[in-house]
């Protein structure tokens, strides 16, 4: 950024603010990291006590352990090809405990309020009534800790629950013995669904879906499903995931299989759902499937094709806004989820800001995490320069159609990437480009 370090702060300490600190003190670079939590990890730190946390007490990532590993920090060999939510946080503790990064962590602080100040600086105000200025602003707060619900007609008078809350069947609620309707279909709403209609729950468990999804299996040959492929940079994206779609049927993948509804999109036209267990569920009369839902009438459900149900429970697992409760609304906002950024990191105009993590990486999160701190750490330094606003303004629009212009129009699918061709872009596109200008503007500045 300029020709001393920037003094810089890091807005949490989960997966995103943990590698921005590690990359940011590989270059020397002097930073102070605000967590809400007294610990690090963020919605890998089950029942996190800033209540940010999703996880449930039964949550296995859907990441592959060959998948999810940093590059510079292997995980484990003896982990579980599908590590418990335990082993994710046992890996990020170690990891933390490794580069020495709690040091630099303001624990139980968070970031109130962030804007810049007359000299273009930023004035930090942490939960303690502290200021603080810093040159440089990166924001990790996560986008999976403000739950979205669906505005449906009507009104429900039994329990509601989001997926965010979620714990096990006991916790917060008792849901034994009940008539429950999950409404949604990613990931978290089939291992809830899976989980609730255990026969020895004494449930009846419904689950709604208003676009459905295509289920895929997490072992594809006895291998888990991630680890034996990966799109290729050097063939169109859109040629690949036809191909993928073609070999469909005979993966089973199709939810009309098990008596869902049919899907509204193609395969990889939206997030698939990864399941072994759902389609079992359904196809062994545990879960009724049943189309979106249409109206609310007191504890009566109608839905899309004119049935309807008496429910105790909605369980509502439909997502998460992405939200920055530091900013000035009217400064910084992502409305319907959707924030205009240079490589998913920067946002032109503002040359002392990034945002880390706030992409929906397939089919790994975290090395692609490690690959955008990469980045920040060398722009920090002055190693790697952006260019100008318009053309960013054009890659933003460019990226934006390669990696979503096929998606379904939704919230989620706003940020969708694929995690091999961005790294490779950043990799040996984006970066060496970088360093190309950083240079030019140096060389520039020493004629004068």
């Amino acid at each position: 950024m300029g020709e001393s370090m920037p003094r810089t702060a890091v807005i949490g300490a989960g997966v995103s603010g943990l590698t921005s600190g590690k990359m940011l003190k590989d270059y020397g670079v002097p930073y102070t990291t605000f967590e809400l939590s007294d610990r690090i990890g963020g919605n890998w730190a089950f029942a996190n006590p800033n209540g940010l946390s999703s996880a449930y007490r039964s949550l296995h990532i859907d990441t592959s352990k060959q998948r999810l590993s940093f590059r510079d920090f292997p995980i484990p060999e003896h982990f579980p090809s599908f590590p418990h939510h335990s082993d994710i946080k046992t890996y990020l503790d170690s990891y933390a405990d490794t580069f020495g990064l709690e040091e630099n962590i303001e624990f139980n602080n968070g970031v109130a309020h962030a804007g810049l100040n007359s000299d273009g600086r930023w004035d930090i105000t942490d939960q303690k009534g502290q200021t603080w200025e810093f040159d440089l602003l990166v924001v990790g707060n996560g986008h999976h800790w403000d739950a979205r619900y669906p505005n449906f007609p009507g009104e429900f008078t039994g329990e509601t629950i989001h997926s965010h809350h979620y714990i096990d069947p006991q916790t917060p609620l008792n849901l034994t013995g009940k008539r429950i309707l999950v409404v949604g279909i990613g990931n978290s709403a089939a291992d809830i669904t899976v989980e609730l209609s255990s026969r020895t729950l004494q449930n009846t468990v419904t689950l709604s879906t208003r676009s459905s999804a295509w289920i895929v299996p997490k072992y594809i040959a006895g291998r888990p499903g991630d680890s034996v492929w990966q799109t290729s940079p050097y063939i169109p994206l859109s040629w690949q995931r036809k191909a993928v779609q073609l070999l469909a049927p005979a993966m089973g993948i199709n939810p009309t299989l098990y008596g869902l509804p049919a899907p509204n999109h193609k395969l990889f036209e939206a997030h698939p759902t990864q399941s072994v267990e759902l389609p079992l569920r359904l196809g062994s009369g545990d879960v009724i499937p049943k189309p979106n839902v249409s109206r609310l009438d007191g504890d009566t459900v109608h839905f899309d094709d004119g049935t309807s149900g008496v429910f105790d429970v909605i369980v509502y697992a439909t997502g998460y806004n992405i939200t920055f409760p530091f900013f000035d609304p009217e400064f910084i906002n992502a409305p319907d989820n959707a924030i205009r950024l240079y490589k998913r990191m920067f946002k032109p105009g503002m040359d002392n800001l990034v945002f880390i993590g706030f992409a929906q990486a397939v089919p790994t999160l975290f090395p692609f995490i490690e690959c955008q701190a990469k980045l920040l750490a060398a722009y920090a330094v002055g190693r790697y320069a952006l260019p100008p606003a318009a053309e960013m303004e054009r890659v933003i629009d460019a990226d934006q159609e390669l990696y979503v212009g096929h998606c379904t129009d939704r919230p989620r699918h706003t940020q969708q990437v694929d995690y091999f061709h961005y790294d490779h872009d950043i990799r040996t596109r984006e970066l060496p480009a970088g360093m190309k200008r950083a240079e030019l503007a140096r060389r520039r500045k020493v004629a004068v």
